[in-house]
Parts: C-alpha cells; sequence; structure tokens
C-alpha cells in the first residue's frame, strides 16, 4: 500500500479527531482568506469611485478633506465657491465637462446632493460605467429628486414619493423644508459607491430651498415664499461646494491644477483623485496589515492545534508503529507517513476553508451592498489568495515534522515494550 493510502487509512480510523483538527484549520483559512477578499474589494471600491474624473476642485484645504467631503459626504467643506468662479474655472480651454457639487442638507440621515445633468451624462465610476436607472429618469422640474438604491431600499420609497429635505446633517439642529417637498422621479441602480446613500437634486431646487432663509436662518412666515412662487422664479446658485472636472487631455492636469491652486479671487483646492486616495490608504494601511496580522496569527493557532494532536496521539501510535516497522517499513517510510498525514490535514482545512468563504460570500454579499455600500465580488481565487493557501500547507508540512522526526527515532523495541 502506498504512503498516500496508508495515510488516509490511518485518518479514517481516527475520523472524528481528524475532522475537528480540519475544520478548525478551514475556519482559521476561511478568516484569513475572508479578510483578504475584504480588504481588496475594500480598495477596488475606493478607488473605483471616481474613475472618470481628473480633477477635484474645492475651497482651500488637505487634499484628503476636499476627497472625503466632496466623494465620500464624510465632514464638511471648510468654504463654498462661488458662482462667477466655477464659471470662469469651468470655461476653461482644457477642461472638457464638469459637474458642481452642493451638499448641506439631508433627509432622514442621507445627505442630500445638488448637481447637474452633467452628472448623469458625465460622471463615471468602476470600469467607466456611467449612472443608471432602476425606474424612472432624472430631475426634469425644479422640485425632483433622484435617490439612491440604498435609500429606496432602506426607505421604502418608490418613483411618484414625496420627501421633505431637512437643513443642515446634525440631527440635533435639523429644521423641514416642510414648505417645498420633493417629488422622487428616478431610483439609481446600485454602484457600490457613496452616491447609493444620496439625494440629488437640482442646484436650482437647492437654491429653492434656501431662497428665503437669511444668513442660515429660517424665513419668518411673513415674508416666505411658497414652492409655487420659486417655480415662477429665475434661480441661479450663489455658490456650490465644490465640482468635479474632466479634462480633454490629461497632459493639461497639472496645468490646470496650478491655475485653481493659484487662482486670485478666491483660495481652492485642486487635487488629483487618485493621488489623493493613495494618501487615504497610507493612513488605513496600519490597521489593514494589523487585521491580516491577526487573522495570519489565527492560522498559526490553528496549524499549532493539529501539532498538538498529533504529538499526543504519538504516544497511543507507538504499536501502530512498531507493528509498520515490523512489516518492512523503513524509519524513512514513518517520517513520510506522518508529514503525509499533516499534509492531508492542511490540505482538507484549506479546501474547506475556500468553501466556507464562497459560501459566506453569497450570503453576506447583498447585505454588505446594502449596510456597508461594499460589493464583494464572488470570482476564483486571486493569485495572493492562492500563494496564502499554499503556504498554509508548506507550514503544516514544516510543523508535521516535528512529529515524523519523533516518531521516525522511536525504535521498533521501544514500540513493543510494555510500559508500566
Amino acid at each position: 500500500m502506498s504512503i498516500m493510502g496508508l495515510a488516509l487509512k490511518s485518518l479514517k480510523n481516527r475520523r472524528a479527531t481528524a475532522l475537528l483538527t480540519i475544520f478548525s484549520i478551514a475556519v482559521s483559512v476561511a478568516l484569513l482568506l475572508g479578510v483578504e477578499r475584504i480588504r481588496v474589494e475594500a480598495r477596488n471600491s475606493f478607488t473605483s469611485t471616481v474613475s472618470g474624473t481628473d480633477l477635484i476642485v474645492g475651497a482651500r484645504s488637505s487634499s484628503l478633506n476636499l476627497l472625503l467631503y466632496s466623494v465620500f459626504h464624510i465632514g464638511n467643506a471648510t468654504n463654498n465657491i462661488t458662482w462667477e468662479t466655477y464659471q470662469e474655472l469651468a470655461g476653461d480651454e482644457a477642461v472638457k465637462w464638469t459637474i458642481p457639487l452642493s451638499l448641506g442638507d439631508s433627509h432622514r440621515g442621507y445627505r442630500v446632493l445638488g448637481t447637474s445633468d452633467a452628472m448623469f451624462s458625465s460622471f463615471q465610476y468602476g470600469d467607466g460605467q456611467s449612472l443608471a436607472f432602476s425606474e424612472g429618469k432624472p430631475f426634469s422640474v425644479l422640485y425632483d429628486a433622484v435617490i439612491g438604491s440604498e435609500v429606496a431600499a432602506k426607505l421604502g420609497y418608490k418613483t411618484g414619493d414625496s420627501v421633505v429635505l431637512s437643513h443642515g446633517v446634525n440631527s440635533d439642529s435639523l429644521q423641514q423644508h416642510d414648505d417645498k417637498p420633493f417629488r422622487i422621479s428616478g431610483v439609481l441602480q446600485p454602484t457600490g459607491t457613496p452616491l447609493d446613500k444620496v439625494i440629488m437634486v437640482s442646484l436650482e431646487g437647492i437654491e429653492a430651498l434656501h431662497i428665503d432663509w437669511i444668513n442660515g436662518a429660517p424665513p419668518i412666515a411673513a415674508f416666505s415664499i411658497s414652492a409655487k412662487d420659486t417655480e415662477a422664479m429665475s434661480l441661479q446658485p450663489e455658490s456650490i461646494t465644490a465640482f468635479l472636472v474632466g479634462l480633454n487631455s490629461r497632459i493639461s492636469a497639472f496645468r490646470y491644477q496650478r491655475l485653481v491652486n493659484e487662482y486670485g479671487e478666491e483660495a481652492l483646492t485642486a487635487i488629483l483623485p487618485g493621488v489623493a486616495l493613495g494618501e487615504l490608504w497610507q493612513l488605513v494601511g496600519t490597521a489593514e496589515s494589523a487585521l491580516l496580522a491577526v487573522s495570519g496569527l489565527v492560522v498559526i493557532a490553528g496549524l499549532l492545534g493539529m501539532l498538538t494532536m498529533i504529538l499526543s496521539s504519538l504516544g497511543e501510535r507507538r504499536r501502530e508503529m512498531a507493528v509498520l516497522r515490523a512489516v518492512g517499513a523503513r524509519p524513512r517510510h514513518i517520517f513520510t507517513l506522518m508529514v503525509t498525514e499533516s499534509v492531508l490535514y492542511a490540505a482538507g482545512g484549506v479546501m474547506l476553508g475556500f468553501t466556507l468563504l464562497y459560501g459566506l460570500l453569497f450570503t453576506l454579499q447583498p447585505i454588505f451592498q446594502l449596510q456597508l455600500g461594499l460589493h464583494l465580488a464572488i470570482t476564483p481565487p486571486g493569485e495572493f489568495e492562492l500563494i496564502l493557501a499554499t503556504l498554509v500547507v508548506i507550514s503544516a508540512a514544516l510543523l508535521g515534522s516535528i512529529p515524523a522526526w519523533r516518531a521516525y527515532k522511536n525504535s521498533l523495541a521501544d514500540g513493543l515494550t510494555v510500559r508500566l
């Protein structure tokens, strides 16, 4: 009988212990591979948020702050950009398109984003994908609103529903714009980006909401302007929060960035999204490494558990080894047998670990998409994942050589000796 066949029969005779060992390794491997998959997909999700944008322009601040509030809607701008400045910079010969962004309002915990039709025609994410609608269409009249997929799923909204926006984003200081409700004209398909969590309205709609507000204070009843009256008015934004820029040629990116940064009328900042995202990942890189290290330690713990089990069973298997020696097995055969068993434990654990991983991916994918806006791609194992799995098997073989060496050193006489 071959060493492999003998190892399989030996494991079969100790199936309960073997299955528990394989399962413990499988859980640790699934955790390690799961952390790696989430790490990669989170990075891909971040980097693909603004795949078609060359520059982001906002008020003077750090590049990370500008990236966070303009793209991920985290935090607030230090200042606004006047409409005149926006029009002047948007009219530069190097500019192909711009998407103005106006933030500041919210609805039941979701940010309201004022923008233009260019959002639906020019904005891209992922691999150059444009925004698409699961139902409805872009806003066409003053009080139309387009909502992200998560907003629709969490709040149960559909096209034709009415929504009342709130002034500000802090829940303890919200004031309702209940005199100017919006009607949902469209629902976006899931994108895996922060746009799944926003309510988009036109810049004119943002202006209409605040036309009778003075210095951030709500209007006095006697001086308020009704929604019907604002529809007949010519509304033009006074300022915006930031704007995205697409250039005719990326070669002109640094020239345009310098033009914005040295703009004399206002203190502005222009950033390259890719560079800013790189800075962001440098900040979270330590946490990434720590999480991966913890997962690695869990795998090591699982392998040490395997080693402990094999070592503890050597006393019980002394006679088994002696019988093998008596029927002609050489010491090297005993050594190879023990190492082979360790490799079988690890290989079985890795295969079961992959099975658990993909089972969890199929189960958690819609939950992560809905709750976190993170799309977990279900793809075949990547090169790094296969390397990790191979390292687990190699580590098991190396650890298995310890009990294998002890078994190798046991003599035939020791195996047949009865110890009192």
